[in-house]
Parts: structure tokens; sequence; C-alpha cells
């Protein structure tokens, strides 16, 4: 495995932990992040507290970076495709590919070199291609405000969670401290 990702996968067991089941988490029991539902679909059928961490790398790794062209950002770009992996963890592959081509849409100006993107939360070579024209023009500034938007509008979906159901605010703090970074 590419020891970016197995870095990225590893960060992402890190922020999520071990095992949990609080009543108010819409995913239910999870261990090191992974649903019960998202388990048993991908094979496993032990006790989630008994998960081995190996099986929720397998998981991450088929789930949220290879299904999802992931693994085809962080060629592109480690920092913007550990940003993409973490918010397909916590809000659904799709999720985070239609934001990043969202952006790209916001930042395409007509000197880019890319056409505007269908966001259909699904990244192709299209996809890919706008993110390495994108920063090829923009380089390391790009690759900061390009990860500010991402987590900007990461950042606005917790809080709209959180106004649309009141329980969800149990989690408001965490996933900001955790999930929402800063740029360097």
């Amino acid at each position: 495995m590419n020891p970016a990702i197995t870095r990225i996968i590893a960060e992402v067991i890190r922020a999520e932990g071990g095992y949990s089941n609080n009543p108010n988490d819409r995913g239910g029991e999870t261990m090191y992040g992974i649903t019960v539902a998202v388990a048993r679909a991908n094979g496993y059928q032990g006790d989630m507290r008994e998960m081995p961490r190996n099986v929720a790398e397998s998981i991450y790794l088929k789930r949220y970076v290879t299904e999802p062209k992931f693994d085809q950002v962080v060629a592109v770009n480690a920092n913007i495709g550990l940003e993409v992996i973490d918010t397909g963890v916590n809000m659904g592959p799709a999720r985070a590919a239609e934001y990043l081509q969202r952006w790209l849409n916001g930042f395409n100006l007509p000197d880019s070199g890319y056409q505007d993107l269908f966001v259909d939360g699904r990244l192709g070579p299209l996809s890919i291609d706008a993110l390495k024209r994108f920063l090829a023009k923009r380089g390391r500034e790009g690759e900061s405000v390009l990860l500010r938007g991402l987590n900007s509008t990461q950042g606005n979906r917790y809080l709209e969670l959180t106004e649309a159901n009141r329980t969800q605010r149990t989690f408001l703090y965490g996933w900001v401290k955790e999930r929402v970074q800063v740029p360097a």
C-alpha cells in the first residue's frame, strides 16, 4: 500500500478511536470508526468490540480510498487526499467528492485550463485532471486555499446537522476539533 495512504488511514483511525456505542450516534455501534452496518456489508460478522484493526484498515482502503478513487487524489496531492478521505469517512465518499468538484468549479477561471465539472459525487479523469491543473496554476497557496474551502464546507455541514437534530450537538465540538483542519 502507498505509504501516504497507510499514514492517512492510521490518522483516520486515530481520530475515530476504538469502540463506541453512543445512543446519539446515528451510525450506531462502531469500532475504529467503522459502523456495524459497514462492517457487515464488508463481510465482518463478529462482535464489533473484537473487530481487528486490520479489518478496519482493509475496509477503509476499499470503501473510502480505492472505490471512490481518492487514491488518485492522494497521488496528485497527499494533503488534499487526506481531506477527501477523512470527509468521506465521516460524511460519505460521494459527499467528499462532491465538495471537491464544487470547489474546483468555484475556482475555475477562464485561464484555468479545465472545464467545469459535472457535480455528481464521483471522481473520474476530468475531476483528477481539474485538480492537477488547479494545483499546477496555483501551487502551494492553491493547495492551502482549496483545503480551507473543503474544510469550511465540511464545518458548515456539521453545523447544519446539529441545527437539524439537537442530539448531534454531542458530537459537534469533536467533529470540528478532529475533522476541520486548518492548513499550514
